[in-house]
């Protein structure tokens, strides 16, 4: 008996050495920044997260009975709309492998791209895109994440010249970003795209220090437009009119849904109207402002990143 005992007690020590301790697996970023700051799938409210883990599940399945080109789209949409743009920019890179030709996957390829601050990548992917789309007639992008009237708002044409300008522009090469919104504007069919366009437009002349055509863009904005989407544009827009003060603009709700995404947008028009004005310091510090917030996947978040590492490089 004693010995049953005793073995019973050395095969319990055995089994418990030899049962690996559960180890916390450290998740890699999704993003490094431009400053080198590092970013992960943010936390969400349950609500939110289980209404975007039930979008990626759909297309997902999708997906799995039919890897067609609309679902290759749709599955790498769903996983950057969660920020797993890794993972996203894999299954694009599938789905353009198997569709070559596709300037559609190109296009959400290369904003994903943007995303992870690649921005030659971004380039690559867009101008391919844009050579690929000149045969075909402009088409209405569904969206992923509806506007309050359910009604998407852009073609594909549209966004490819978007942000292939706001790579250029990211990159700091303000002269193929002009080209680009030259393009851009051509496809701007309603308020919401005219006012985006014109707004990085506006900033972009005013970057290369032609003012007056910078300054003839805004004879397009006016007080009856209808803006469904693109609000912070419109203000930024109205900043440089002269209607509205920088700080009326800077001021946003914090209790505001999007406070997050309103802040980087608004915050980048109103620290680069003091840049170009020559205020740098009061520059810095709003762009300093905009990057201490969540939006890290924002273009107003990655161009408030991009001038604060160009001008730290100068200072260098």
């Amino acid at each position: 008996m004693k010995k049953a005992v005793l073995s019973a007690l050395a095969i319990s020590l055995l089994v418990s050495c030899s049962t690996p301790k559960e180890e916390k697996v450290e998740k890699a970023p999704e993003v490094v920044s431009l400053l080198g700051t590092t970013y992960f799938e943010p936390e969400r409210s349950p609500e939110l997260q289980q209404k975007l883990d039930s979008n990626l599940s759909v297309a997902k399945n999708n997906f799995n009975n039919d890897p067609s080109e609309d679902n290759y789209i749709w599955y790498g949409r769903r996983l950057g709309y969660l920020s797993r743009f890794n993972e996203s920019i894999d299954v694009l890179s599938e789905g353009i492998d198997k569709y070559p030709q596709s300037y559609k996957l190109l296009r959400h390829r290369g904003h994903r791209f943007i995303s992870m601050r690649l921005f030659d990548r971004a380039i690559d992917d867009l101008t391919k895109a844009s050579q690929l789309m000149s045969p075909h007639p402009p088409e209405i992008e569904p969206d992923g994440a509806p506007n309050k009237l359910n009604q998407p708002l852009s073609s594909t044409q549209f966004n490819i010249w978007y942000h292939l300008g706001l790579a250029h522009y990211l990159k700091g090469d303000f002269e193929k970003a002009e080209q680009a919104y030259i393009e851009c504007l051509k496809a701007s069919y309603n308020d919401d795209l005219l006012v985006a366009t014109i707004d990085w437009f506006y900033m972009t002349y005013k970057r290369q220090g032609k003012d007056e055509l910078a300054d003839g863009l805004l004879g397009n904005i006016t007080d009856s437009m209808t803006i469904i989407e693109n609000d912070s544009y419109y203000k930024r827009l109205k900043m440089y009119q002269g209607k509205l003060q920088p700080e009326d603009v800077l001021t946003v709700n914090p209790n505001a849904e999007d406070y997050d995404l309103s802040l980087a947008t608004q915050g980048y028009g109103v620290g680069n109207w003091y840049f170009y004005n020559g205020d740098t310091t009061k520059a810095v510090e709003i762009f300093e402002k905009v990057v201490s917030g969540n939006s890290f996947a924002s273009f107003g978040f990655i161009a408030s990143e991009a001038e604060l590492a160009r001008l730290r490089s100068l200072n260098k």
